[in-house]
């Protein structure tokens, strides 16, 4: 049987979660959704956690009932759940297929599959194409018109994952692989190591004594679904999660210098060696040679060279005259230039955040109270959080109105009595900005609270000068202290919305108004704004998005983020202390 991942676990638990709410059983989608969204936040494989106490262990993690932990154990032994193939037989859907289409839920797929007998996406895409979609109750043309939308968006975005997605597996994979006898060294470089906001495919260097014995077991491990190539050196297999693997054998003498090209990016790596070159240096993946002259041989002329740097990437650099470049920014746009001034920022490092300003507790669409947000957040040394559930504009989410958010600040106060000198919960709001640029929750309401995100749910189509003039409208309140991910863009499911990024970061440096990274599967802002507020003076925050207390591990891919946006820690005003985070805030 293959290997069982937490994101296997975690995806027959969402199916059936979707399966259940098809058929509108209560309560219990909730439940399975709540257990898969804490295993995919797990570090500690649960196929470990099983092995070890098998299932008492089980119920030990955070949600899991008996009812629910049986059925891991039956995807663990068997690899397969039989409440979920019934559920499947009885609604023969392929659910994966239809993940990351916008606006085609679970009712939406039942609809669909009962009126016209589709399946999976590809049926969907013929049958919207046809003009057979808008003719189902609660449709329409437009719906038609944006589900085909969403199939073409997916369809570009086919054969990557997320980066939050995939570094799970690439961490699990570097550990496998550094415990095979003589392994010195495993690194994984790449996209990956540059932390991209997608991946598709991962590079490994290794140093081994054996390294025959380190290519046997990586063509032969768990998870390898198929092998490309297999060598002595060097070789390229296909893994179950969907991505292509090469593992390199380098020598220690040249690792530095092969870590520097296979992570890359190629227009970075052009750029060294034509620097080596007016250097009079030569540089590749075995490392920086010195050229001696030529030897003439019976074939012909050849150079002598002398290796003068690679065993570290630091010694690299080092030797054409630069400074250490972090992998994040290492992609030609002016790093190189920085470097020659030595004035490359200092990048704001992965454990500078003291706190979290946009999270969703089980008052709107969140699946964990507020002090298990709070007790989640502490635990991952996290000083403050505010939380931030939706208004009322947004139904679907069961948003509050202004009774119901004043009723959700005395459950924070109780929080906060009882959690004190562990962490500060902050009364927030994701306060949803209207057509008009005016917010869903009057003057007198956001005045109360501590810190107001505020962001765009809907009307993704406005033409971009209207756009703007309405997000702009929304910072230009005097309580609007963060704009929530900017462009509205998921990365590969949903495009931005087109609104002119500069105006904003204008708008920001007049009113004040931070600008939000959004660490989930937004990624918004990107690197590429991140870095025009840097430079425009504009700050902004790194949020989590957590709809549960696992996906504050998403803030590591926030920062990653702020980082190829070349951000310091000064940039980011969640990496300050409470009291100087919050006498920063335009309402103060």
């Amino acid at each position: 049987m293959k290997e069982v991942h937490n994101t296997d676990i975690a995806k027959i638990l969402h199916e059936i979660a979707l399966y259940l709410e098809m058929q509108s059983v209560p309560f219990k989608p909730r439940a399975y959704e709540k257990v898969a969204e804490v295993i995919e936040g797990l570090a500690e494989p649960v196929a470990d956690i099983y092995s070890r106490g098998g299932l008492a262990a089980l119920k030990d993690i955070p949600g899991v009932g008996a009812s629910i932990a049986e059925k891991i154990e039956e995807f663990l032994t068997k690899g397969k759940v039989a409440e979920h193939e019934a559920l499947k037989k009885k609604t023969p859907v392929d659910l994966e297929s239809f993940a990351g289409i916008e606006g085609v839920g679970p009712k939406s797929i039942l609809k669909l599959y009962r009126e016209l007998g589709i399946k999976n996406a590809g049926e969907l895409e013929k049958a919207a194409k046809a003009g057979k979609v808008r003719e189902v109750e609660g449709f329409g043309a437009k719906k038609e018109e944006g589900i085909l939308a969403g199939i073409e968006f997916m369809r570009r975005s086919a054969g990557r994952l997320l980066i939050s997605e995939a570094m799970p597996h690439v961490r699990a994979l570097e550990a496998r692989l550094r415990e095979v006898p003589g392994v010195e060294k495993v690194i994984v470089a790449g996209s990956a190591r540059r932390r991209k906001e997608t991946i598709g495919d991962i590079d490994i260097l290794a140093i081994a004594k054996e390294p025959a014995r380190l290519m046997e077991y990586f063509v032969g491990m768990k998870g390898v679904e198929r092998v490309h190539a297999h060598g002595p050196t060097k070789s390229s297999v296909r893994l179950s999660l969907g991505l292509d693997a090469d593992l390199r054998v380098v020598p220690a003498e040249s690792y530095g210098a092969a870590l520097n090209y296979f992570t890359g990016s190629k227009d970075h790596n052009v750029a060294l060696r034509q620097i080596a070159i007016k250097k009079g240096l030569k540089l590749n993946e075995y490392g920086l040679f010195e050229t001696r002259g030529t030897t003439r041989t019976g074939r012909g002329q050849t150079q002598k060279e002398k290796m003068v740097a690679g065993k570290t990437e630091e010694e690299v650099y080092k030797v054409l005259g630069l400074d250490y470049i972090e992998p994040e920014l290492r992609e030609n746009t002016g790093e190189i230039e920085a470097t020659l001034r030595h004035s490359l920022p200092e990048l704001i490092t992965y454990d500078a955040l003291q706190g979290d300003l946009q999270m969703h507790s089980n008052w709107t669409d969140g699946k964990f109270s507020i002090e298990e947000m709070a007790k989640g957040a502490a635990a991952r040394g996290l000083k403050y959080i505010a939380i931030t559930d939706h208004t009322k504009r947004l139904a679907m989410t069961h948003g509050l109105d202004e009774k119901r958010i004043q009723m959700q600040w005395k459950e924070i106060d109780a929080v906060n009595k009882k959690l004190k000198g562990t962490v500060a919960v902050l009364k927030g709001t994701e306060c949803d900005i209207l057509k008009d640029g005016t917010l869903d929750f009057p003057d007198e309401i956001l005045a109360k609270l501590d810190i107001a995100g505020v962001s765009v749910h809907s009307y993704f189509n406005l033409p971009r000068e209207a756009q703007t003039e309405r997000i702009v409208r929304a910072m230009r309140n005097p309580h609007a202290d963060i704009l929530f991910h900017p462009t509205g863009r998921i990365v590969g499911k949903r495009d931005p919305y087109d609104v002119d990024m500069e105006e904003l970061i204008r708008a920001a440096n007049k009113t004040g108004t931070c600008l939000e990274v959004d660490a989930f599967d937004r990624l918004d802002l990107k690197d590429e704004y991140v870095r025009k507020c840097v430079e425009a003076g504009v700050k902004f925050a790194i949020d989590s998005d957590a709809h549960a207390p696992a996906h504050f591990g998403y803030l590591e891919y926030g920062i990653a983020q702020a980082r190829r946006g070349w951000a310091a820690k000064e940039d980011v005003i969640n990496a300050w202390p409470l009291d100087e985070m919050l006498k920063f805030l335009k309402r103060n």
